[in-house]
């Protein structure tokens, strides 16, 4: 199996409703973001996909992110914007995007601050 990853970033603000603490209260990230996509065979040039093609398909998913409330966003629908929520959002978004035969979005990893990550990946694709 081959993977390959693409790391971006963008600003955003949010508030996690029901949290008991400061971050229940408007703040800001600067948010990076790093997909994976992976499949088993290469292309006649021996690579997986572009680069240029996922972070492509990843700058306009964060451009509909970048510099707003994302607590206004319906994007996320009524999910709290959590790095948890925010991840899933990324990797169902990407996926619409980058997904085809043999090729598919494994992963999607959000930090909000240094040091800390969230996560979101499905089981192993359909064949």
């Amino acid at each position: 199996m081959f993977e390959i990853s693409v790391r971006s970033h963008f600003s955003a603000a949010h508030r996690l409703v029901g949290h008991e603490g400061a971050c229940a209260h408007l703040h800001g990230h600067n948010w990076e973001v790093e997909v994976f996509v992976a499949g088993e065979r290469l292309n006649s040039i021996g690579v997986l996909v572009d680069f240029r093609h996922v972070k492509t398909a990843l700058q306009e998913v964060l451009g509909s992110l970048d510099h707003r409330d994302l607590n206004a966003l319906s994007d996320l629908g009524a999910a709290n914007p959590t790095s948890e929520n925010l991840a899933r959002h990324l990797f169902e978004s990407l996926s619409a995007r980058l997904n085809r035969p043999g090729i598919h979005v494994v992963r999607v990893r959000v930090s909000e601050t240094p040091g800390t990550s969230a996560s979101y990946h499905a089981g192993p694709p359909d064949r």
